[in-house]
């Protein structure tokens, strides 16, 4: 796992820029550092060691020299793959994976992207045609940037790198700050910063003549769900394609350790490690001093399976450590502190972990789920006219409640509207998922008046998935969530956290349950098995109910995340206080301040978890701009709360 950076530039070669690059990167890679020059290219890599630990330092040629490659990820069947190579007459002088993928570009060029099973971002170049060719995993595990005006190509793995260049203008993206705050994450291609983009998932660019080329190189899909699958057929494909991913991505020359949540993802991994005949399995749960915590049902697996347990119970208030890991995530998000928390916890112990990340994207196993099942049928057969009818009613709904004052009905409120947007399965989704635009007068309590005109001119949250639905609209409404999913709640909030946390403490984390062909064959299995009597993970459980203890089959899902109503009774609430000061926010010029102060004055109550999560995010955007916007603090690595509270 690695970190990598690239510039093109024609007639210059600028070392000094590129080492700050990479050296604002070294958590990525402290194991070593590198760049190369060709024609107008210059390229720079960050190692941290896991897989052939002598030879394996980037960049990494082919025969003749006319390819080179700097990678961040691990290939899960490069072993196969290189098998092949060898036979086909290509040489190998490394023991790496990288190597492979120079090799498989040879032989079939592009198309041999898709085969490779693994978690990866690369940069291909080939010299003799001057072509640059970057690349991302099927499901976006590991990120990659880019910044390309004229004929300036910066492109790295975190945009910390990219923003150190000169001619990159350091700008607040108006449109990803509106995705934001009805999503809580970025949907679609872009970021907070204004013109620099990350590579999709199973996409690669090719930069050629001053000019970027991006091309799919695979799709997620239900094309191959065989409808009369049983019940043990799927059970038994589960139990061979699980322990196969978890066995490839053993593949260490470092010792592998387990984030175990307590929960049936994590538990289910150290169980198939376990029959797999791994020998000191080192398992890690965190706690947050709140009675949601997991410790005894981790303990139990712990137990069970009899690994090296250790534990981490926060009692501080975690805010304190925001700005330095806002300034890992360079965005703000409400998931952000468990991770880091974890991984620096981990990272004495262990370099790689293996996490339960896919296994409820790929099984039905949110709320969201089980939310959306019982509706199946209405999604397909609702009348038009009746939709428009209770559309129309939803704005009714939004007034009365705007009315009230009460924000503690917001909740039921929402409820109300996402019923009411039955037969229109994308507005049902981003209702449920909190998305608040479709309320065009809420744009008055979340904006100030002079911003207002903008925000109103900048699409809605829906124009970034209305060609997700659009594609897969023949299936089912549960169907349709699930692939949706996969292409962006869990690539663009989930994943991106679970990379830049781990990696912010030298961490690598993968996940089995994101092995391609685990992911295909899930996608095999008929909805009707994955949930039934509206139990989510129904599966899941049953095809486990015999492997773990009956409390972690059955068990709610939970997870490594903070209660916000919890969080703001600790310490939210003081440092939103000292930071969204009148004059700060008035200053600022975007947010309603005295919104912002009708949810910090309102009495704490649990309902208003939109609320606690709606002011963390303001609260990190005022931060984000300070540290990236307004200073250089982020070149110094600042992490002082006290320039920032």
């Amino acid at each position: 796992m690695c970190g990598i950076a690239g510039i093109y530039e024609p007639g210059t070669w600028n070392k000094d820029l590129m080492d700050k690059m990479l050296q604002i990167i070294s958590h990525r890679g402290p194991d070593g550092a590198s760049q190369v020059h060709h024609n107008d290219f210059i390229l720079g890599h960050r190692r941290l060691a896991i897989i052939d630990l002598n030879t394996g330092d980037q960049p990494i040629y082919n025969e003749d020299k006319s390819i080179c490659i700097i990678f961040n990820g691990e290939i899960y069947n490069y072993k196969v793959l290189k098998s092949e190579l060898i036979k086909m007459g290509h040489s190998f002088y490394t023991q790496t994976d990288t190597e492979v993928i120079i090799h498989g570009f040879e032989e079939y060029g592009t198309n041999f992207f898709k085969r490779l099973n693994g978690i990866f971002a690369f940069a291909l170049l080939d010299i003799k045609e001057d072509a640059l060719f970057l690349a991302r995993d099927h499901f976006g595990i590991k990120p990659l940037h880019y910044f390309h005006k004229d004929k300036l190509l910066v492109f790295g793995s975190e945009q910390k790198s990219i923003i150190l260049h000169p001619d990159v203008p350091r700008e607040l993206n108006k449109q990803s700050l509106h995705l934001h705050l009805n999503l809580r994450y970025t949907q679609g291609d872009e970021t907070l910063f204004k013109g620099i983009k990350r590579l999709p998932p199973a996409h690669f660019a090719k930069f050629y003549k001053g000019k970027l080329y991006l091309e799919r190189y695979w799709e997620v899909s239900y094309d191959g769900v065989k409808p009369d699958m049983s019940e043990k057929e799927a059970i038994q494909g589960m139990h061979h394609y699980l322990r196969q991913a978890v066995k490839r991505q053993l593949v260490s020359d470092v010792p592998i350790g387990v984030y175990l949540s307590g929960g049936l993802d994590s538990s289910t991994i150290v169980q198939k490690m376990h029959e797999l005949g791994v020998e000191d399995i080192n398992t890690f749960t965190l706690g947050f001093n709140e009675p949601t915590d997991e410790f005894p049902d981790a303990e139990r697996i712990a137990n069970h399976f009899h690994t090296n347990h250790h534990t981490l119970n926060l009692q501080m208030n975690p805010l304190g450590k925001f700005p330095e890991v806002l300034w890992h995530a360079e965005e703000p998000k409400i998931n952000l502190l468990q991770g880091f928390n974890m991984s620096k916890f981990v990272s004495p112990h262990v370099k790689v972990v293996l996490g339960g990340l896919g296994g409820d994207e790929l099984f039905a196993g949110y709320d969201i789920h089980r939310f959306t099942n019982p509706f199946n049928w209405w999604h397909s057969n609702m009348p038009r006219w009746l939709q428009k009818i209770a559309g129309f009613k939803s704005h009714i709904v939004f007034k009365l409640q705007n009315a009230s004052r009460k924000l503690s009905i917001d909740e039921y409120r929402r409820g109300i509207q996402m019923l009411l947007s039955l037969g229109d399965i994308e507005k049902f989704y981003l209702i449920v998922r909190n998305t608040w635009d479709y309320d065009n007068p809420f744009f008055k309590d979340i904006y100030t008046p002079s911003y207002l005109e903008t925000a109103m001119q900048l699409n809605k949250v829906h124009h970034y998935f209305d060609h997700l639905f659009k594609k897969v609209d023949n299936l089912k409404a549960l169907e349709q969530v699930l692939l949706v999913e996969m292409q962006s709640k869990m690539v663009n909030d989930y994943l991106l956290v679970e990379d830049r946390m781990s990696m912010s403490n030298s961490v690598e984390e993968r996940v089995p349950f994101l092995d391609l062909d685990l992911v295909e064959f899930a996608n095999s299995i008929p909805l009707h098995l994955k949930i039934k009597k509206n139990q989510t993970k129904y599966l899941f459980r049953k095809a486990m109910e015999n492997h773990l203890p009956p409390t972690i089959v059955s068990k709610k899902k939970w997870g490594f995340t903070v209660n916000p109503y919890l969080q703001f009774k600790k310490d939210l609430k003081d440092v939103a206080q000292r930071i969204l000061t009148k004059d700060f926010v008035e200053g600022q010029g975007i947010f309603n301040y005295e919104y912002l102060q009708k949810i910090l004055n309102y009495k704490p109550h649990p309902k208003l978890r939109w609320h606690y999560n709606y002011l963390w995010l303001v609260m990190g955007i005022a931060i984000w701009e300070k540290m990236f916007i307004e200073s250089n603090n982020f070149e110094r690595k600042e992490f002082n709360s006290e320039n920032y509270y």
